[in-house]
């Protein structure tokens, strides 16, 4: 492994915990997530080290996280963390899964994936709409430990969307218990009951034993 060598020409301060994506929406909202429970630690995407992105090639949501965390970790040297993330669907037998991002084909068009969605659901029933967001988060250290832990948000798609927060499926996803779509909520609303929200909070404590920061619960 590289010791430190984007740290170095990057000037990174210390503790830094390097989030290996280019997603700019995923880096604010882990941040926002973790940052609470490591105070003092600051967190730069692989986009800011000009770290590249992994191919994601495996078969599960952690083979995945811990593909894009690796890939990372080994060029920059640094405690490096990862998800992948994406829509479970119970009527089309839990798609789209690890192909939510590129669903309608082109990675990253979160309208044309959502609308492909929902035409795919158009002739089911309410009942027949149940999903789930799942979220595999990795930390991995320079040293080679690496942990990994699965999470999920349980709700339903509803017919058209609704909302102007969030990414992704947000406008059409309905969390249980609520009444609202995950773009209708507010940000701190969101991160608190989300997949993601729950693995990195899960995964934190590890994280601070990696850095040897203090884990504020």
């Amino acid at each position: 492994m590289q010791s430190n060598l984007y740290a170095t020409q990057k000037n990174l301060p210390q503790p830094t915990v390097v989030v290996a994506t280019h997603n700019t929406h995923k880096v604010e909202e882990i941040q926002a997530i973790l940052s609470p429970h490591l105070p003092g630690v600051q967190f730069v995407s692989a986009r800011e080290l000009d770290a590249p992105e992994a191919k994601e090639n495996g078969t599960t949501f952690v083979e995945n996280s811990v593909i894009k965390a690796e890939a990372v970790a080994k060029i920059c040297g640094e405690v490096t963390i990862a998800d992948d993330s994406g829509l479970e669907v119970e009527a089309l037998h839990g798609a789209p899964g690890i192909f939510s991002a590129r669903w309608a084909g082109k990675h990253g068009d979160d309208v044309a994936n959502r609308e492909l969605l929902l035409a795919q659901l158009q002739d089911c029933e309410p009942e027949q709409r149940k999903a789930r967001f799942a979220c595999a988060a990795v930390a991995i250290a320079p040293i080679g430990d690496a942990v990994a832990v699965t999470e999920y948000m349980d709700g339903h798609i509803i017919s058209e969307e609704r909302g102007q927060g969030g990414f992704g499926y947000d406008p059409i996803f309905v969390v249980g218990g609520e009444t609202r779509t995950n773009a209708e909520l507010t940000a701190d609303e969101k991160d608190s009951i989300s997949h993601r929200g729950k693995a990195f909070r899960a995964l934190a404590p590890y994280v601070a034993k990696m850095l040897g920061v203090t884990y504020v619960p």
